[in-house]
C-alpha cells in the first residue's frame, strides 16, 4: 500500500471529524494584563464539542515571537511547554501597550480525505477555486490529499488601551496567508466596525471567507464575509468577549506532488475584558 494510500484508509476512520476542526489559534489567558505580566498560551484546534489544545509536536513550529510596541521582536520558542498541564507556553510581556504573538508551522503536515467528504470541506470553507480545479481535471469522484501550515496572530493588551504603542497590529508581517486588521481593536468605539485585509503569499486575496467566531460559543461563526477585490472584509465586533478571526486558502501542487493542494490556515484572536 502507497504511503497516500495509507494516510486516505486512517483518515476515512475519521471522517466524522468536522471541517471546523481545521481551525487553529493561538489562546492567551488572559487577553489584557497589567505590566510587567506574563501570560500563558494554549494552542487550540477546532470548535464546539470538538474544541482540543493541539497536539502538535514542537518539531513542526517553526516561527514563535512577540512583536512588542517598542518594536522589538523576542523569540518565544524557548518558551514553549507543549502539553503541560497549565498551558503550551508562557510570554513575559513587560512593554505597555498592545503585543502582537504570531506562530508559524512549517508543511510538512498531509492529509487525505475521501471524495465526498473533500468537496464538502472545499465548499464550507469557500476554497471556490480548488473544487473548480478538480471539476478542471476529472477529480470530484477522487480522494483528496493536501499539505498544510498555520498561521496563527493573538493581541494582548498590556496596561490600559492607548498605553504605549500599536503599530505591529495593523502591519503584514509577511505570512504566507494573513489577516491583518486596519484598526486595532483594543482602540475601536463600543460595538463599531472593524476591517480588515487578507494577504495571500504577499498581494491582497479577493473571494477568501473570513469567519468571525465568538469564542465563549463556538459552534459557528457569528458573521462571515467573503473579501472583496482589495481583500478586505468589515466586521461588527462588540466590545467584550473572545473573538476569532480565521481564513483558509489553497493552491494546486504538480502532479508528481504526493498531494493535490498546499493550504495555509491563518487565524487572529483577540478579546476583552
Amino acid at each position: 500500500m502507497s504511503m497516500r494510500s495509507w494516510i486516505a484508509t486512517a483518515l476515512f476512520a475519521l471522517a466524522a471529524w468536522p471541517v471546523c476542526a481545521h481551525d487553529f489559534w493561538l489562546q492567551p489567558s488572559p487577553y489584557w494584563l497589567a505590566p510587567q505580566s506574563a501570560v500563558q498560551l494554549t494552542l487550540q484546534v477546532g470548535h464546539g464539542p470538538y474544541r482540543q489544545r493541539s497536539p502538535i509536536p514542537v518539531r513542526r513550529i517553526a516561527r514563535f515571537e512577540d512583536l512588542a510596541p517598542d518594536g522589538a521582536i523576542g523569540d518565544l520558542r524557548p518558551r514553549l511547554h507543549l502539553g503541560a498541564a497549565e498551558a503550551d507556553a508562557d510570554a513575559p510581556l513587560a512593554v505597555p501597550g498592545t503585543h502582537l504573538l504570531v506562530l508559524e508551522t512549517d508543511n510538512g503536515a498531509m492529509t487525505s480525505l475521501p471524495a465526498i467528504r473533500f468537496n464538502d470541506y472545499l465548499r464550507a470553507e469557500g476554497l471556490t477555486p480548488a473544487l473548480v480545479e478538480r471539476e478542471r481535471t476529472h477529480r470530484t469522484d477522487r480522494d483528496g490529499a493536501e499539505r498544510y501550515r498555520r498561521h496563527a496572530k493573538a493581541l494582548v493588551q498590556v496596561g490600559a488601551p492607548g498605553a504605549g504603542g500599536s503599530d505591529a497590529v495593523t502591519r503584514p508581517l509577511g505570512l504566507a496567508l494573513e489577516i491583518v486588521p486596519e484598526r486595532n481593536p483594543y482602540a475601536l468605539p463600543h460595538h463599531d466596525e472593524l476591517p480588515v485585509k487578507v494577504l495571500y503569499l504577499g498581494h491582497p486575496l479577493p473571494g477568501a471567507l473570513v469567519k468571525l467566531t465568538r469564542l465563549e460559543h463556538d459552534e459557528s461563526p457569528v458573521e462571515t464575509h467573503r473579501t472583496d477585490a482589495a481583500g478586505r472584509a468589515v466586521f461588527t465586533v462588540p466590545a467584550h468577549g473572545s473573538w476569532l478571526l480565521n481564513v483558509i486558502w489553497t493552491r494546486p501542487l504538480p502532479a508528481s506532488d504526493d498531494a493535490d493542494f498546499e493550504t495555509s490556515f491563518s487565524s487572529l484572536a483577540f478579546g476583552f475584558p
